[in-house]
Parts: structure tokens; sequence; C-alpha cells
């Protein structure tokens, strides 16, 4: 098969969060399993500032000038848009770079300051009209476009109701992958002007959503079929309590929606091989090694080296969605009667932001909250943390509770979304079958919260071989990218066929 993948974000180019990461992982799968894949994303300014920062590394990445020019109708005017071309790093991956400055050439992808760019909608109906225009000019001629979020979410109703009809591109299938429902690209009305889309299309079955344009929902109306990161979260979202609004929308799309779990990128997220580790360890080592990782990491976030006290970690935005407010409320108890450690790493909401400095400030031996995103540091969390905390109120997919299990820390997670789908909650029976992995909880409460807490304790201080059984039972699942790559590649087939 020959497949387009279009995302707003590709790691390493451009990034803001885990879609960059599926945006880079994913192709490079599907080119494993023999398709021909192509990515295409904007030129911002960080692809170029990249670029230029490892032209001559190990990597030796470059970016070659296409030469290709062309205009693209946004509204009542033309644009002019460049092609740029690379690849994927340790690949032979073409990534496409649409350039043009006046929408990408700025200090980040969406926002200043934390404000969404005021012409976002423009930026991205731009972008998404780029790329179908794209196809024709570098004759690509893909079997499969491959849509990613509301930035990309244009494309499946461009390619049904502008382009479908022409004949280059009479054969192509859309897909469509809700990676946050709680993100849709909401727009005013009259910025469907800008779409090129007749008005005939503003209807509450098609690209209208309570009176706005709604991005997603053109992706989710118009795609041949919808994806998204998880098997439950599929599920979910067809649900009052997780379809923001959308979920009658998906209940009519449900026989071309399918859940598949992303998957994990083995270069990067491997105790056997990583750069950041003080000691690599495996499975087979992982009980003499994954101490001194402990020893490290409580050295790095400047908690006394205590190697028998329960060490819990947590990388996370810090948002609401996340449940870091509860885990705020949760330290002070399991301090100040059980003196447990824990270190926090992320950044978001400033007041949670400001509520874990001071309760660092209150508990230095025990409690350490570094507000950054740091590659390094999460990885140092990873392997020297005794147990991972993820009580998040919704979790599309989450990756970090994966990463936990493959470096043999034991993941304490609500029962949602992809987290539902990759932790096995020890109860008497997955104890006696030996296929638990963690720990789960139903409500998102701090009672609840603080329950499973107890019950992973007391696992840790009166039962260790059963919390060897869950670090060695996490550190076998398979989490390969190339399993979900096989997945998306049946469902294209099936969605090419249909």
């Amino acid at each position: 098969m020959k497949i387009l993948f279009v995302s707003s974000e590709v790691a390493p180019f451009a990034q803001t969060g885990g879609l960059a990461d599926v945006s880079a992982s994913l192709p490079k799968a599907l080119r494993r399993l023999g398709h021909d894949v192509s990515v295409i994303i904007p030129a911002y300014r960080s692809v170029f500032q990249y670029v230029k920062n490892h032209h001559n590394g190990k990597d030796g990445i470059k970016l070659e000038d296409l030469s290709d020019h062309f205009s693209v109708p946004v509204g009542d005017k033309m644009v002019d848009a460049a092609l740029w071309k690379s690849v994927l790093p340790k690949s032979d991956v073409p990534v496409y770079f649409i350039q043009q400055d006046k929408y990408f050439d700025r200090d980040e992808l969406y926002t200043e300051g934390g404000t969404d760019y005021a012409d976002n909608c423009e930026r991205f109906i731009f972008f998404c009209r780029a790329v179908m225009e794209a196809v024709s000019v570098m004759s690509l001629q893909p079997n499969i476009i491959h849509s990613n979020d509301w930035q990309t979410g244009l494309i499946p109703a461009y390619q049904s109701i502008l382009y479908k009809q022409q004949p280059y591109y009479k054969k192509i299938a859309t897909i469509h992958t809700i990676h946050n429902l709680a993100y849709q690209g909401i727009f005013w009305h009259w910025d469907m002007l800008l779409t090129g889309i007749g008005w005939e299309h503003f209807t509450f079955n098609e690209l209208e959503f309570y009176g706005k344009l709604n991005l997603m929902k053109a992706g989710v109306m118009f795609a041949d079929g919808i994806t998204t990161v998880s098997p439950r979260y599929a599920l979910e979202i067809q649900s009052p309590g997780f379809g923001c609004g959308m979920e009658s929308v998906l209940q009519y799309r449900s026989p071309m929606l399918r859940g598949i779990l992303n998957g994990v990128c083995s270069e990067q997220w491997n105790p056997e091989t990583d750069k950041y580790l003080v000691t690599k360890y495996n499975e087979d080592n992982v009980f003499v090694k994954k101490p001194v990782c402990k020893a490290d990491l409580q050295a790095a976030f400047g908690l006394p080296k205590r190697p028998e006290t329960p060490l819990f970690g947590l990388v996370s935005r810090f948002a609401y969605q996340k449940g870091i407010d509860l885990i705020a409320e949760a330290i002070p108890t399991w301090v100040e009667n059980h003196g447990v450690q824990f270190v926090l790493l992320g950044k978001g909401d400033p007041n949670i932001e400001a509520k874990l400095q001071r309760i660092a400030e209150r508990y230095p031996d025990n409690a350490a909250v570094k507000s950054e995103f740091s590659e390094e540091n999460a990885h140092l969390i990873e392997a020297g943390a005794d147990a991972f905390l993820m009580p998040s109120r919704y979790e599309p997919c989450g990756l970090n509770q994966m990463y936990s299990q493959i470096y043999g820390t034991v993941p304490i997670v609500h029962d949602t979304g992809g987290l539902a789908d990759t932790v096995v909650n020890l109860t008497d029976e997955t104890a006696e079958n030996k296929t638990a992995t963690g720990f789960s909880f139903a409500d998102d409460s701090l009672y609840d919260l603080n329950t499973t807490i107890w019950r992973a304790l007391t696992v840790y201080w009166n039962q260790r071989p059963l919390w060897e059984q869950l670090i060695a039972n996490g550190m076998r699942q398979n989490w390969s990218w190339d399993k979900s790559a096989a997945q998306y590649a049946r469902f294209y087939k099936k969605v090419m066929g249909k």
C-alpha cells in the first residue's frame, strides 16, 4: 500500500505532545511491514532549527528544497506554498514540509504565551488544502491518506467534497485518527468561508457543531474509516461522559470506528540501551540494577538515598485531566504517616504547579518537584521509581504506564481509556494466574486513589515475591509499534475495499 500520513507535528522536527511521537513511530513501523509511507507536516520554524542543529551530527539530517511552488485557495485569496523534503531519523521514510512563513514561521506551533493563535483556523485550513494540492503536485498517488486530530480534520472532507471526482483522486481512501477528543478545533461559523466548501455542508450531520465550525467533526463525518488510540477509548467517546458533545456523531460512525493501541518506540524506551541511566538492566538483573537507578534518581531530585523507602514517580502535564490535584491532596498523608517519597516532573496549570512546589518545600526529604519537561529526568523516573502514578480522569491511550512496565516500575492507574487496556489490576484471580501488572481504581476520587496506594504499599512491604511478580509480568509485555502497525494495515485494506 501507498500511505500518506498527515500530521500537524512529527518528532523530532516539531513536537508539543504524544501526537508527534506517534507520527514518527507509526510510519516507520508501517515501512518495516513493507508499505510505501510518506509523512507531511507544516514547515514550522522549529523544522529549520532542528535541521540546522543536526545537519552535521551522526544522524546527518538534511533538508532539500524541492523547488515546487504552488498556490492554495484560502477563502477568496490564493496563498503561495513551497515544498521541502527530509527523512525520519534512522529510516528511509520521506517527510515533506509545506512552507508558508506567514502561517508557520513562529516560535510555537499553536499558541503564544499560553493563548491560541487567533488565526489557527486559517492556518490549518491552508495546511489541509495544501496537502490535497501537493498530492498531485508531487505525483504521490497514495491509496490511503491518514489524517490526525482536528488540525488535519478537513482533509477527509476535502477529498469527499472537492477532490474525489477528479481523476487523480478517485481511488484515494481516507482514515482519520482521534488522539484526544477534548480538542476539536471549534471556530466561529464565518470561518466556513475560508474552507472553500459550500454552505450546504454547514449542517448538523456534516461540519456544523452547535452553530460553529468543528474541524474534528469534519474528519469524523467524512473519513472512510476512523481510529482512536485505544480500544477502551473508542467505546468511551461514544458516551456522554467522554464524548465532548460528539457522542451521537461517533455512535453514528461506529461501524467504521476502531480503537488501536499506540505502541512504544523501543529505540528510545529500553532499559538495556537507555543512554540516560547510570546502569542499564533487563528482566534478568532488574532486582540488582534497579536499586542503583533508584539511588541515582533520589540524588538527581535532591532526596535522601533511602533504599527501603517506597518511591513513587510521576511524569505528566500538570492538569486537571491528569488527576494531579488528587496527587497533591494525597501526598501529605503518605509522607506524614508512612515516610513515602515522591518525585514529580511536568508543567501545566500554574496553580497546580505552585501547590506542588509548596508541598516540596514543606517536605524536602520526601517530595521533589521539577516544573519542566525533561527527557533525561523522565527516563530517570521511569527507571528509578518503585511505582508510577497515573490517576488521569480520562486518558485516550497514555504511554507512561507502558514505559513503566518496560522499566520494571509498577503502575497505579485510573481504570479508563488506554490505561484500562494496558494495566492488569492485581486481584485474587490475577495474582493466582500470575497475569497482574499493576493496580487500578474505578472512580477518579481521592478515596479511591488513597485506597489503591495503600494496596500497593501493602504488597511492597509485606508480599515481596508478589511485587517482584508484578515487575516481571510488566517487563514481559509487548508494546511494539509493529503490532499496532499491523492492525492499522489491516484496517487500511478494509477501508480501501469498502
